[in-house]
């Protein structure tokens, strides 16, 4: 089914580098640092050159060239009392979290930070983690089952006095949050993103999410999900959840640069950690029923960056790249959630070099909405 695509200026997103080893999973030099510090200043440096929001990550536990990490929701709120405008967005696992104890930390989240608080529901790929920790490891289908009622139990709990559910995972008796989260023009509640590429995925977020997150994809795979999660959200009556879209970003002033660093990171990856992280997410990925799991056709090349981020191709010039979001733009991408090699010159690169590109080229867009004016000020 299709549904017209927004006329608003592009949105875009950092992965916040908060567990080791970078974006990529090789030995090439990487400037960039999972410690606070460093992802205090990146988080103000985004800010002011064109990122809306950032997606801090989760791991458990050590695995795969992420041996250090830090906690997601905790790391979130402290780069929300950073910043002035950045939303930061928070990955939590159903099965690891109850809706109820993370409604009432999203909640003060909120408070503290002006409503700028969101959370990204994953329905989990690591079995090794749920397993460690003494947890159920759930299959597939059962994994998405559980973050929709997740999702459905957290919403009622931001935006309902009381809350009642008897579900097949959780169980609330006349439960009760206050303080709410902030309700604004923009938001009646903290923003909640969902990943995953499976039908399943697809199914869902059609149901029940405000955003949806792909992995790295060209235009046909783009063309495909929206057309997928379009059609739940019409089957379910509801609006469709706006489209994120995941890219590494390799930005340099020719193409024979940026082609010369995309062979160097393959050429340098860590094959013994690109290897385990395969055999991890394809083991998930197979247990769909019609294996369109996420991963399920993803090369060695493709999970050196571990969501797929090079098949997005956001790789060359600055008038390359600018023209392919604007293209992708067109196709109903809301949001672009980039990763980088060397954050912080690069986010300073792309507020300088790459955004103004993407602007002037979305103005001659037909019907297009004025961008604000602070959604480009490089420092």
């Amino acid at each position: 089914m299709s549904a017209p695509v927004s006329t608003a200026p592009a949105k875009f997103a950092y992965w916040v580098p908060n567990v080791s080893g970078g974006l990529v999973t090789s030995k090439i030099e990487q400037r960039t640092d999972w410690g606070y510090e460093y992802n205090r200043e990146l988080a103000v440096l985004a800010e002011n050159n064109g990122f809306e929001y950032a997606l801090s990550q989760v791991r458990y536990m050590a695995s795969y060239g992420a041996e250090f990490q830090h906690e997601s929701t905790g790391f979130s709120l402290a780069l929300l009392l950073a910043t002035e405008r950045l939303k930061v967005i928070a990955a939590v696992h159903p099965g690891l979290w109850h809706p109820g104890v993370l409604a009432k930390f999203g909640a003060t989240a909120d408070h503290l930070s002006g409503g700028r608080f969101a959370v990204n529901v994953v329905s989990g790929w690591f079995k090794g983690e749920f397993t460690a920790l003494g947890e159920p490891w759930l299959e597939h289908d059962e994994r998405y089952r559980r973050s929709e009622e997740f999702i459905r139990a957290l919403r009622q709990i931001w935006t309902e006095d009381h809350t009642e559910l008897a579900g097949d995972f959780y169980r609330l008796r006349d439960f009760s949050l206050k303080p709410k989260p902030l309700n604004t023009p923009e938001r009646p509640h903290p923003e909640i993103f969902q990943g995953g590429n499976s039908t399943a995925a697809r199914a869902m977020a059609g149901r029940v999410s405000d955003w949806y997150f792909s992995n790295g994809k060209d235009f046909d795979g783009v063309s495909e999900q929206l057309a997928d999660v379009r059609a739940a959200a019409a089957q379910a009556g509801r609006t469709p959840p706006k489209f994120a879209l995941n890219g590494f970003l390799i930005a340099r002033d020719t193409e024979a640069e940026a082609r010369e660093t995309l062979r160097e990171i393959v050429a340098k990856a860590d094959t013994e950690a690109v290897e385990g992280f395969s055999a991890a997410v394809k083991q998930a990925g197979r247990s769909t029923a019609d294996q369109k799991g996420m991963w399920q056709d993803s090369g060695f090349e493709d999970l050196v960056q571990y969501n797929d981020g090079f098949r997005t191709g956001l790789i060359g010039t600055p008038e390359q790249i600018a023209e392919r979001i604007v293209a992708y733009r067109r196709l109903g991408v809301d949001l672009f959630l980039l990763g980088f090699l060397h954050y912080h010159e690069e986010v300073r690169y792309f507020g300088e070099r790459v955004l103004p590109l993407v602007r002037e080229l979305e103005a001659g867009l037909p019907d297009r909405e004025a961008p604000s004016r602070s959604s480009a000020l490089p420092v």
